[in-house]
């Protein structure tokens, strides 16, 4: 069985949940008997992890003939695919394509992340999968998040393959119930005209089913799970010389998050006790709003922004955290709390996250019961018992999910369609 399957980022080059959770369910999958996976971005660095699958870029795709010595392929390419790789996919352009934005090698150039041109890149991206989706053998096509279903729509027009898509988020969770027309249509025709739709939660299945019209039968939910933790990452140590207890929000700084829920938690606590330093690492449209708001409450001395952080310095915050909170307002599921918990740090979410659904040993608020967190948080940081509790069974608790089990309730929708 091979999956042809496209997404938008991947580790180590991630910009949120999406890159970790294609990393995870990819690798997860590739223990599956008889699994081989084909997985296309937009642009690779030439540094991701090729070990259980192969990376196809979509910035080093040729739609346009162009007279290319092999030498120049070889020197520009050689990072990322052999030159005779170059032109077998050159065999599958359009004949009768031209167009303007290609360089002197006849690809697309794209930025890898999440530009403001953003719908140009996703057409772009959908015409690069033709030639792609002419170009390999494969026995189903997996599409990441809207930003790749035209990509994968393309690719099913052409081979008839089927096509199973992937909801890690829907705009109405993004926009809290304002959605995007033109974000919503995408999602709609990828969700109309694909051949399974998996979600992330039940929370996500139910929106998805009720605002998308989809019915029952073609969707069917995956909970996300988390890798285990390195011994480079384990063997990372709490921050020295800080006395206080810490509580950490991390994630994106925006309104989906619910970041000025935790500003007003971190206000209630410090009218209790000054024993406790808030943190907000990430960053987001939200940013600025938020230094204000802390400004306004007068919490500016307890409170800190680290801006975004990414691959090691994630574990380091965590693992010198005491609490950790998400307080998102609508999370299809969030992986940050499960690693989290990895780390021993007990953990705080939302109930419109849908990893509530799976998680036991957290503790559960309202997003907007900013009373109610900030409860928990004093509680947790000023009972011992109660944070000794949630950190070992926590992690007892989050150890079992593993994306293997994951992988097989895929590949298990995968033989429904193939077979």
């Amino acid at each position: 069985m091979r999956a042809l399957m496209f997404g938008w980022e991947f580790p180590p080059h991630i910009l949120g949940g999406l890159g970790t959770a294609s990393y995870g369910l990819s690798k997860g999958m590739s223990l599956q008997p008889d699994m081989e996976i084909l997985f296309v971005i937009p642009k690779p660095w030439g540094d991701e992890d090729q070990s259980f699958l192969k990376i196809i870029g979509a910035n080093n795709t040729p739609i346009v003939w162009k007279d290319v010595p092999f030498d120049i392929v070889k020197e520009r390419l050689g990072k990322y695919m052999n030159p005779e790789e170059y032109y077998r996919l050159r065999d599958h352009i359009y004949a009768d394509f031209n167009y303007m934005y290609t360089n002197d090698l006849g690809c697309i150039e794209f930025s890898g992340r999440y530009p403001n041109n953003i719908l140009e890149e996703t057409n772009n991206y959908s015409i690069v999968a033709g030639v792609i989706a002419r170009t390999y053998p494969y026995d189903v096509i997996h599409a990441h998040d809207w930003l790749t279903y035209p990509a994968g729509l393309h690719a099913k027009s052409i081979s008839g393959k089927p096509l199973v898509i992937h909801v890690h988020a829907t705009e109405f969770d993004r926009s809290r119930g304002n959605p995007n027309p033109i974000v919503y249509g995408i999602e709609k025709d990828g969700m109309d005209n694909c051949d399974h739709i998996i979600c992330v939660s039940n929370l996500t299945r139910k929106t998805v089913i009720e605002n998308y019209h989809q019915p029952e039968w073609k969707v069917t939910t995956v909970h996300n799970a988390v890798e285990p933790l390195s011994p480079e990452i384990e063997a990372i140590e709490r921050l020295a010389g800080v006395p206080e207890k810490i509580v950490t929000f991390l994630g994106r700084i925006t309104m989906q998050k619910g970041p000025e829920f935790f500003v007003e938690a971190a206000t209630q606590v410090l009218k209790k006790t000054k024993h406790i330093r808030f943190v907000m690492a990430g960053s987001g449209d939200m940013m600025n709003q938020m230094i204000q708001l802390v400004a306004e409450r007068g919490i500016a001395d307890k409170f800190h922004f680290t801006g975004f952080l990414r691959g090691r310095q994630v574990y380091e915050m965590l693992k010198s955290s005491d609490v950790y909170v998400m307080p998102s307002v609508s999370e299809p599921f969030g992986i940050s709390p499960l690693e989290a918990m990895q780390c021993g740090v007990p953990s705080i979410i939302s109930y419109q996250s849908g990893c509530s659904e799976i998680l036991n040993h957290v503790i559960k608020t309202d997003y907007w019961d900013v009373e109610a967190m900030a409860d928990a948080i004093y509680s947790i940081c000023t009972h011992p018992g109660m944070a000794e509790f949630l950190k070992e069974e926590g992690k007892k608790e989050v150890d079992e999910i593993k994306w293997e089990y994951a992988g097989q309730k895929v590949r298990d929708i995968y033989n429904r369609l193939v077979h």
